[in-house]
């Protein structure tokens, strides 16, 4: 019998965004013996469709964010053990690679930008070692011979997320099914409106679930806001809470390597060209993806200049770049936070005790890929009432004027 607005739905966790961290999120959930519904119109459509799914804790440590070190690392040791479980499960085709990333540079200016991160690297104890350009054409020959700079980071590595998702998506409605639970109450492609309350007129009140846009309630012990930007749009927050999250673009490209060039690269090249970032990630169907552009303009299209800076510089590091085809071209917005960490965690409410019912996951900005499965493990860990003080540094109500020091 079809559900009309005056039937609500029931779960255990609404996980709202279907995203790869709330992908990740509602897995483990699962796991951990929770029924589960995932609501999100289109799932892993937004940043994760374009995400290159780099997992480079080293190489994307930037200063002033040591915090943030402590969680990407804790979450890329993570990632053998998630991918290793997906496959046991049945998804191996995740395109977890462990092959190394070479950080690149293209003249005299770039060798000192390189320089000076790998002295910060080496301040907070990581692993970098730095190459001549022989060396490093040893090991992906069709680099160019006119490079100025090359550094081996054997710890940082990749994953496709199109495939993870998929992987992830498929596993939550076998296991559902394996539970007699229906897949359109398990993946819910629609969006989520508004939170519920105990007392509707008290958004400091348990949060009891969410109101979805076709009319439906999901009523649901817990509610995990996992929907990056669009948490902020979502009615029924609770009082004075700030999520200050901005939209920050990237502009990706997919290209199919010829027969006769394959393969192109095996380790992850992340460059360095005339001061400009350009990242290079070989996928295991013979594609290659090309970014790192970051844009605060609020223009949702794929930037032309944007096109033309990427191949341009892609060229300078991998000269038979020029040979590819060009598939796509992908522009997607990612959650920035004012420090770049995420919003992750519960709420404290007015009496100081943590408000009962709601957990938040977002604000991941370029880490989203590599943080899912600590932001996975942390929020499960919170639906058993367990919280590490450790990750009290990245609490989602860190901006909200009642914390903020005076």
């Amino acid at each position: 019998m079809s559900c009309t607005p005056s039937d609500p739905l029931s779960t255990d966790v609404a996980v709202i965004g279907g995203g790869i961290i709330g992908l990740g999120i509602a897995l483990e959930a699962q796991r951990a013996g929770h029924r589960i519904m995932l609501i999100d119109p289109e799932p892993a459509r937004g940043a994760t469709y374009a995400a290159a799914g780099m997992l480079a804790p080293v190489s994307e440590l930037h200063y002033q964010e040591e915090d943030l070190l402590t969680l990407t690392l804790a979450s890329a040791a993570r990632w053998p053990g998630f991918a290793r479980a997906l496959a046991d499960e049945g998804y191996p085709d995740i395109g977890f690679r462990t092959t190394p990333t070479l950080a690149l540079g293209a003249n005299a200016a770039d060798l000192n930008a390189l320089a000076q991160l790998r002295e910060a690297q080496a301040k907070q104890g990581l692993d970098v070692a730095r190459l001549s350009i022989r060396e490093a054409r040893k090991l992906e020959p069709l680099l160019s011979p006119d490079l100025a700079a090359a550094h081996l980071i054997v710890q940082d590595h990749q994953v496709d997320p199109r495939a993870v998702a998929a992987a992830i998506e498929a596993r939550l409605l076998a296991a559902a099914q394996r539970s007699g639970h229906r897949a359109d109450e398990t993946v819910v492609r629609t969006r989520a409106v508004e939170l519920l309350h105990e007392n509707p007129a008290n958004t400091r009140s348990r949060t009891r679930g969410v109101l979805l846009d076709d009319g439906r309630e999901v009523h649901a012990r817990e509610v995990v806001i996992a929907n990056g930007l669009g948490a902020t749009q979502l009615g029924g927050l609770p009082e004075n809470l700030m999520l200050p999250l901005r939209p920050v673009h990237g502009d990706i490209l997919r290209l199919r390597v010829p027969e006769h060039l394959r393969e192109l690269c095996t380790a992850t090249l992340r460059g360095m060209v005339r001061g400009l970032p350009v990242y290079l990630v070989p996928r295991n169907d013979g594609t290659v993806v090309i970014g790192a552009t970051a844009r605060e303009d609020g223009r949702d299209g794929v930037n032309a200049g944007a096109v033309h800076q990427l191949l341009r510089d892609a060229q300078a590091l991998l000269p038979a770049v020029a040979e590819l085809e060009l598939l796509e071209s992908t522009a997607r917005a990612r959650p920035g936070t004012p420090d770049n960490a995420p919003l992750l965690g519960r709420v404290e409410g007015p009496d100081g005790r943590e408000m009962p019912g709601l957990l938040i996951a977002t604000g991941f900005f370029r880490h989203g890929v590599l943080l899912t499965p600590i932001a996975a493990h942390i929020i499960t860990e919170l639906l058993a009432g367990v919280n590490d003080p450790a990750w009290d540094r990245f609490r989602p109500d860190r901006f909200s004027p009642a914390l903020q020091e005076p």
